[in-house]
């Protein structure tokens, strides 16, 4: 499996505020988006999220990103290993990803850039 980076995941309670610090670390701009009722901040190597609590409390049980050429093979290594998938892969804006408890019990997202194939039948159906 190959490892292109990782990603540090902040739960934050004002993401706005959050997000202006984490700019003027970085230097980047903030990539925004919502998912599952979460509002997240993506800014160079940080992924703040804010949002409902019940929500937050499981993002806050993933230690951090990782990002992987292919999210498929990813699997394969990871239950080759003893680590346990328990969401995905799954099709997300950005990629795919899954999210696995390793053997140590330590969570992970694992994420690559692959689109998500879809069917012929989905892709003749879109309008132009």
């Amino acid at each position: 499996m190959e490892i292109l980076g990782t990603t540090l995941r902040i739960c934050v309670d004002d993401l706005d505020a959050a997000a202006a610090v984490y700019e003027r670390i970085t230097g980047r701009t903030p990539q925004r988006y919502e998912r599952g009722g979460v509002q997240v901040a993506a800014v160079g190597c940080f992924l703040l999220m804010s949002g409902d609590e019940a929500e937050i409390e499981v993002l806050r049980k993933v230690t951090a990103t990782i990002a992987v050429a292919d999210v498929d093979e990813a699997c394969e290594t990871l239950g080759a290993v003893g680590a346990r998938i328990i969401a995905g892969p799954v099709p997300t804006p950005a990629g795919r990803n899954l999210i696995a408890v390793h053997p140590d019990g330590s969570i992970f997202e694992y994420v690559d850039r692959k689109p998500a194939v879809q069917p012929p039948s989905a892709a003749a159906g879109r309008i132009r």
